[in-house]
């Protein structure tokens, strides 16, 4: 029974190091950036299907022309 214990404990041990490498903390909350990282993909496909990349670059050449660049 102590060996059964103590290989679960090692196991349980694995799997938060494992979780830790892709990004999840142990309450299961990922960190920002691999959020970020996990939602950016979309986020660039629909804007660029739905014509968001040319409002952002309009807005873009916008507010350096305000600035004076």
């Amino acid at each position: 029974m102590a060996h059964t214990v103590g290989r679960t404990a090692l196991r349980a041990q694995e799997r938060l190091a494992a979780l830790a490498a892709v990004g999840v903390r142990p309450g299961g909350r990922r960190h920002p950036l691999v959020a970020a990282l996990m939602v950016l993909p979309l986020a660039a496909v629909l804007a660029f299907v739905f014509g968001g990349v040319g409002a952002v670059a309009e807005q873009a050449s916008s507010v350096a022309r305000t600035l004076g660049h």
